[in-house]
């Protein structure tokens, strides 16, 4: 580990940054290095303007990307060399709204039952149930499954913020299942990691990516990209057609502003049908009339 590196990460963990937050910026410091071929320190204002163009222009970066590789040299050259950061030189690029894909409440039944192996179909069911991240399903502890309340503790989530989700009745019933099929009972994670689950650590997260991968293939949904996430997108958006407010699916999710939530709003089929469109109000002639008042 190089000297700088070094000094990156205590100043990104004396902050409390997230794993993966420090991950994140010391990939994009290290990649900023090996495009120039030259050591960080040894670059400065026009080396970042240009990397900031070829993000866009030779590597086809989205925006929210390029947002987060500059976060990072900006966190490096603020923070570990403490030289200046002209915001003015190095704007944030604007933001690209893309509304997420999202599955009807069928076709996540499809999913669910399409799953390869019951492990897969019980992480599916919990990414669906809870509206959690990957990562929040997959270090799960056993402790938090609290029936007694029927709610489920979701800890460490992003930002380090803790919060609680409902237990379905179905999901505990699956978990159940689950637990009284496992030979040698976990102790601590609710999915533990390995192909017998008696790993004393908790399942990777690409586990739960190739459940939704997999599933959508053996489901005939391959072509609408799913993926962990997704199942959170449905969550939230069935959740707000069923009559669900807002506020009640931010503190869900997790989200730390309202803003986030609205999203969901353009997905929920009740709120796009509750507004005719003005075309209906129109005396439209047809064809057929057009043809012969001619």
């Amino acid at each position: 580990m190089t000297h700088l590196r070094q000094i990156m990460l205590e100043e990104l963990r004396r902050r409390n940054f997230a794993d993966s937050t420090i991950r994140s910026y010391l990939h994009a410091v290290e990649h900023y290095s090996r495009y120039f071929h030259c050591r960080p320190d040894q670059l400065g204002p026009e080396n970042i303007r240009e990397y900031q163009a070829a993000l866009f222009t030779k590597l086809k970066f989205s925006p929210n990307t390029v947002t987060l590789r500059l976060a990072a040299l900006r966190f490096f050259y603020i923070q570990v060399l403490k030289r200046g950061w002209s915001i003015a030189e190095t704007p944030y690029p604007k933001k690209v709204l893309h509304l997420p894909g999202i599955l009807s409440q069928e076709e996540v039944a499809r999913l669910i039952d399409a799953a390869e192996f019951p492990f897969h179909r019980l992480l599916l069911m919990t990414l669906y149930a809870t509206g959690a991240r990957r990562a929040e399903v997959a270090h799960l502890k056993i402790r938090d499954i609290d029936s007694q309340r029927m709610v489920i503790h979701i800890r460490g989530g992003k930002g380090r913020k803790d919060r609680d989700v409902m237990l379905s009745p179905k999901l505990l019933d699956a978990l159940r299942v689950y637990w009284r099929g496992l030979r040698h009972k976990p102790t601590d994670w609710l999915f533990p990691g390995n192909r017998w689950h008696t790993a004393s650590y908790p399942v990777t997260t690409k586990v739960l990516w190739t459940a939704c991968q997999n599933a959508a293939q053996r489901a005939g949904l391959a072509h609408k990209h799913i993926h962990p996430h997704t199942l959170r997108h449905c969550f939230a958006t069935h959740l707000l057609e069923a009559g669900a407010d807002l506020r009640t699916i931010q503190m869900l999710l997790g989200h730390r502003d309202l803003e986030e939530t609205t999203i969901y709003l353009h997905l929920s089929r009740r709120h796009l049908s509750a507004t005719g469109s003005p075309l209906d109000a129109l005396t439209i002639h047809g064809p057929e009339e057009q043809t012969q008042s001619a």
